[in-house]
């Protein structure tokens, strides 16, 4: 249980990478025998690349891997360098916060007036439902990042490389 828990946001991407993998296949095997297309696997395969790229954004907010400038704060004495880190990680907390909210009020916004999708007529906030959630384990990843950054230093962005 451990495992799914840690590994959660990988678990979904690999599965998601797999279904779209297994959908763009299908529709191209069907588009080559028969010059017809599956109408529904452009609406699967978006929808499938915005929860992909949700849950892979929590993979990097884990490993600290989203991309950053430090060409100034590397060369800030090392106190300036862990306030900017604590700055920056609650400014990062408060957008993913608003976003989570945001995507939140949409998706209550999409069972409300209960538009359906344009390919498979079923009600839209399915592909939506996830996302909040996303948003959700991208700031959870993101607070266990700068929680282990705070307690072993050399482990976050907070000394100077070596050279």
């Amino acid at each position: 249980m451990r495992f799914i828990l840690d590994e959660a946001e990988k678990i979904i991407c690999a599965a998601i990478f797999l279904g779209m993998t297994a959908i763009g296949f299908a529709n191209v095997c069907v588009r080559y025998l028969t010059n017809y297309s599956l109408a529904a696997s452009e609406e699967l395969l978006t929808n499938g690349f915005l929860l992909l790229t949700v849950f892979g954004a929590a993979i990097a907010a884990r490993r600290g891997e989203h991309l950053a400038v430090t060409l100034l704060t590397d060369y800030l004495p090392r106190g300036l360098r862990r306030l900017l880190f604590l700055i920056a990680t609650a400014l990062s907390v408060l957008l993913l916060a608003m976003s989570a909210w945001f995507s939140w009020q949409a998706l209550v916004n999409l069972i409300g007036n209960g538009m359906r999708s344009y390919a498979l007529q079923i009600p839209a906030w399915y592909y939506q439902a996830a996302v909040p959630f996303g948003f959700a384990l991208i700031i959870i990843r993101y607070l266990q990042y700068a929680w282990k950054g705070r307690r072993d230093p050399d482990d976050a962005p907070l000394e100077l490389p070596d050279v």
